[in-house]
C-alpha cells in the first residue's frame, strides 16, 4: 500500500513564529513510519512546515491528533474519504475523546500504536478495517518503537535530536491528559541500551528528552545516565518538581552535561496547586530548587498555568517578581485549558463554566471556560502582558544567569527566539532552519 501520514497544521499562539512550528519532527509519524513493514511505501507530511499534497493517490491515510488541531484533521479526513481513501486517526485527543472522534474517521486508535499499527494496516489491506482499536494493556519498555530518524528531512527543522525514553508520567494531574479515563495507567521506560542506540543513531551530541517526566523512574534515571557519562552529552529533559529531593540524581545530571531541565511549577499559590491534585508540587520548595539547579549550572525552563480556581489578577504581577528575582531563564506560560477527556473538563463541563467549543482554541492561548478569580479578559491580558515584561529587554537583563558559559544558550533563546522571533524566522527561511539550530548547537560547544 502507499500511505501517507499527517501532522496537521496548528494554529500558531500570539507569541509563536514559525520557530516554534518547525523546532522538531513529529515523532509520533516517524514511530508509525518504523512500525510499517518496507513492503509498504510511506510518505509523511508535516503540514506545518509543507502543504499536504492532496492530489496524491495513496491508499490510506493516518492522522496523528491533538486537540486544538482537531478541526483540521477533521477537514482532511473529508477531503481523503470523499475520494474513497480510507482515513485512520490516533494520538492523545482520540484517545482521550475517542467519542468524539468516531464519525469523522474510518477507524480510531485508542492507546499506543505499537501493537495497534500492524493489524490496522492487514485489515486495510483485506479491506475488514474496523471502526475503533484500543490498546490499553500495560505494555512494556522494549516494546516501545524507536522512531525512524532516517525519515527525518532535517532541513525542515530547528532540531532533530529529540528522544523520548518513557512514556507517560506516575502523577495525574486533574488538568492533565494522565487524568483521563483513557489514560495510560502505568510509566514505562524503554530499555537503557535502546535509548543509547537512538541516540547513536542521531549522531549528535545535544539531545532533547522529551518525555512527560525524565524522573519518573528516578532509579531508570540514575542508571541511564551513568550509562552516558562516557559520551560527554549537553541534554535537556523535562521533570517533576519533587525532584528537589533528590540531591544525588541532581550532582549525576550536572556531571553528565545536563543544561536545562523543564519544570511544571505551575502556580506560586499552594491552594491553586491543590486545587488540581498536583500533588508533587510543594510551593515552599519552590526558591529551593531553583537555588539547587544554579548552583549546578543547570537552567530552568519554568511553566505556568493561569486562570486556576484560586487565581485572582495579582497572580500576574507576583508570578513576574517571582520568575525575575529567581533569575528563572526561560519560561512558558499556559492559560488553564480543560482538555476533552480530562478531569478538568468534566468538571467545568458539569459547573457549566466551558464557554467555547472550538477545539483549534485550546491551545492554552485562548480562555475557552469561565474563570473563577477574575474575567476573562483579565485572564487573557495577563496572560498576555507578562510574556511582554518577562522578555523585556529589562527583564532579560535582570535574568542574566550568573555562569557565563550559559549566555549564550541563554540569549540565544530570549532575544533570537523570543524577543526578535519574527526576524529570526526570514533569516531561517532564507538559509534553512536546520542550519541556524545547528548554528547555536556548534556555539553553544565552545563555551566550557
Amino acid at each position: 500500500m502507499k500511505i501517507k501520514l499527517i501532522q496537521p497544521a496548528m494554529l500558531p499562539r500570539p507569541m509563536d513564529t514559525q520557530l516554534k512550528t518547525r523546532m522538531a519532527p513529529s515523532l509520533a509519524l516517524l514511530t508509525l513510519a518504523a512500525l510499517t513493514p518496507a513492503t509498504h511505501e510511506v510518505i509523511i507530511e508535516n503540514e506545518n512546515v509543507e502543504a499536504i499534497n492532496f492530489s496524491d493517490a495513496v491508499d490510506l491515510v493516518a492522522i496523528t491528533v491533538t486537540v486544538d488541531v482537531m478541526d483540521r484533521a477533521v477537514e482532511i479526513s473529508k477531503f481523503f474519504r470523499a475520494q474513497g481513501t480510507k482515513v485512520i486517526a490516533g494520538g492523545i485527543h482520540i484517545t482521550a475523546d475517542p467519542a468524539g472522534a468516531l464519525e469523522h474517521f474510518d477507524a480510531i486508535c485508542v492507546g499506543m500504536a505499537e501493537r495497534v499499527w500492524p493489524r490496522m494496516l492487514k485489515d486495510s489491506e483485506n479491506n475488514t478495517l474496523r471502526s475503533i482499536y484500543r490498546d490499553m494493556d500495560h505494555m512494556t519498555g522494549s516494546e516501545i518503537a524507536p522512531p525512524s530518524y532516517g525519515s527525518i528531512d532535517a532541513g525542515k527543522y530547528l532540531y532533530t535530536n529529540i528522544i523520548s525514553a518513557s512514556r507517560g508520567c506516575p502523577f495525574k494531574c486533574d488538568f492533565c491528559y494522565n487524568s483521563c479515563e483513557n489514560a495510560q495507567k502505568v510509566f514505562i521506560t524503554r530499555p537503557v541500551e535502546d535509548v543509547l542506540e537512538s541516540i547513536r543513531a542521531l549522531r549528535t551530541r545535544h539531545v532533547m528528552f522529551i518525555d512527560d517526566n525524565f524522573i519518573g523512574d528516578p532509579d531508570w534515571t540514575k542508571r541511564f545516565l551513568e550509562a552516558i557519562k562516557p559520551l560527554k552529552l549537553k541534554w535537556s529533559a523535562a521533570v517533576s518538581s519533587n525532584i528537589v529531593d533528590m540531591a544525588a540524581l541532581l550532582d549525576l545530571m550536572k556531571e553528565t552535561g545536563c543544561q536545562s531541565l523543564f519544570i511544571g511549577f505551575e502556580s506560586l499559590n499552594s491552594a491553586s496547586i491543590n486545587s488540581v491534585h498536583k500533588t508533587q508540587n510543594c510551593v515552599s520548595k519552590y526558591d529551593r530548587l531553583v537555588r539547587a539547579l544554579h548552583d549546578r549550572g543547570i537552567m530552568v525552563n519554568a511553566s505556568f498555568v493561569f486562570g486556576l480556581d484560586e487565581d485572582d489578577p495579582a497572580v500576574f504581577d507576583n508570578t513576574l517578581k517571582w520568575i525575575v528575582d529567581n533569575k528563572i531563564e526561560t519560561v512558558t506560560s499556559h492559560i488553564l485549558t480543560p482538555y476533552p477527556g480530562t478531569k478538568l473538563y468534566e468538571r467545568f463541563l458539569n459547573e457549566g463554566r466551558i464557554t467555547d467549543f472550538n477545539l483549534s482554541r485550546y491551545n492554552t492561548a485562548h480562555v475557552v471556560f469561565r474563570p473563577r478569580g477574575m474575567t476573562a479578559e483579565a485572564l487573557y491580558g495577563g496572560y498576555l502582558s507578562l510574556y511582554e515584561e518577562i522578555y523585556s529587554f529589562r527583564n532579560i537583563f535582570k535574568r542574566l544567569p550568573r555562569h557565563k558559559r550559559q549566555w549564550i544558550a541563554y540569549l540565544a533563546f530570549n532575544l533570537f527566539y523570543r524577543k526578535f522571533g519574527k526576524l529570526t524566522e526570514r533569516v531561517c527561511l532564507g538559509v534553512s532552519f536546520n542550519t541556524i539550530g545547528k548554528f547555536f548547537r556548534r556555539l553553544a560547544y565552545l563555551v566550557r
